[in-house]
């Protein structure tokens, strides 16, 4: 029997099988979009999951990896597949927030009045590629923190809304530093998730040459659409968390802040750590990975595999610990060790 701390049902059974039906067609509708994702690209399970759990839980992923492992070609297929209105900004050191916002255009009619225009941006789809998102100015990159949080730009005084669902996956390589600008903390903790991105395995290598050198290539399908992926977003919401879990993301989040963790070594060795964001990301993601796995609610073990790419850009070593060579990956093990 699950203690449940925050089911989101009513107190009648009827709500409870409801629920549980709505998350099992649910589950098969994610292993359809799993399908579709895998035709296009071979291995990388753990980062379609963790890709998939971010746009389930309504948030923005930045995908950090070397160059020519896939990022952009797993956001093209995601549009494809979950029937989103995609589009790319490739971020360079000229780029300006109108590039990405729109800007407004002084018009002339037939009678010769002026009026201003506002032509939209590429931020107004579904889902925005902002390929390698560290090359821009702060100032553009800023651009993006309200979209990114509300939603919803302003131009001129002007409030314009988003289309819904939005949702922002940006790109970044790990070692290419020269011409970059690093993301500040304010807007890397409106990212759900940071998704390191690795090699292939073998299997999956050959797979992919196989499918990618010859006359024809395997083009995404559609498995989803939006509406269905808002609805989606809201049912994850619904999924009961017990409180079990709760307490593990509570003490995972608040051990990892300096100013408050048990651990003095910790202390010592962090300069900041998650506020109450990751604390919300967690719970969010937690409820998406079980569903994504068929399960109807999530588990301590949700907790501990998402640890890191919830808590992994939402901290910072201090200068001593970098230099005694301390990795946050060893930080948040520990961590981990603490809940497991």
């Amino acid at each position: 029997m699950v203690e449940v701390a925050d089911t989101g049902l009513g107190n009648s059974s009827a709500d409870a099988a409801t629920l549980v039906a709505e998350v099992e067609a649910l589950g098969d509708r994610l292993r359809q979009v799993r399908d579709a994702i895998g035709r296009v690209i071979f291995g990388q399970q753990a980062v379609v999951d963790h890709t998939l759990i971010t746009l389930l839980s309504g948030g923005h992923a930045l995908l950090v990896g070397l160059p020519g492992l896939g990022k952009t070609k797993l956001v093209e297929t995601l549009g494809a597949v979950l029937g989103l209105d995609a589009k790319r900004v490739q971020f360079t050191p000229d780029l300006m927030p109108a590039d990405i916002i729109g800007s407004e255009v002084l018009e002339e009619n037939e009678a010769g009045r002026r009026a201003f225009r506002f032509l939209q941006g590429p931020v107004f789809c579904q889902l925005l590629m902002a390929d390698e998102i560290n090359r821009a100015s702060p100032r553009t990159q800023s651009a993006l923190l309200q979209a990114m949080q509300e939603q919803r730009v302003a131009v001129a005084g002007v409030v314009h809304p988003l289309p819904a669902p939005f949702h922002v996956l940006a790109t970044q390589n790990p070692i290419e530093q020269e011409g970059t600008y690093p993301l500040p903390e304010a807007q890397l903790d409106r990212f759900l998730l940071e998704v390191e991105i690795g090699y292939p395995d073998e299997a999956a290598e050959r797979a992919m040459l196989l499918a990618t050198t010859g006359a024809r290539e395997a083009k995404p399908l559609q498995a989803l659409g939006a509406a269905e992926l808002m609805a989606a977003q809201a049912l994850i919401r619904r999924i009961p968390v017990g409180e079990t879990v709760l307490d593990a993301i509570l003490t995972l989040v608040r051990t990892a802040r300096p100013e408050g963790s048990p651990i003095e070594e910790l202390r010592r060795q962090l300069a900041w750590g998650p506020g109450p964001r990751a604390a919300q990301a967690l719970m969010l993601a937690t409820r998406a990975r079980a569903v994504l796995d068929g399960r109807l609610a999530p588990s301590v073990e949700d907790v501990l595999a998402l640890a890191e790419p919830v808590l992994r850009h939402r901290m910072a070593l201090t200068f001593s610990a970098r230099a005694d060579g301390v990795q946050l990956g060893d930080v948040i093990a520990r961590l981990k060790d603490r809940i497991a």
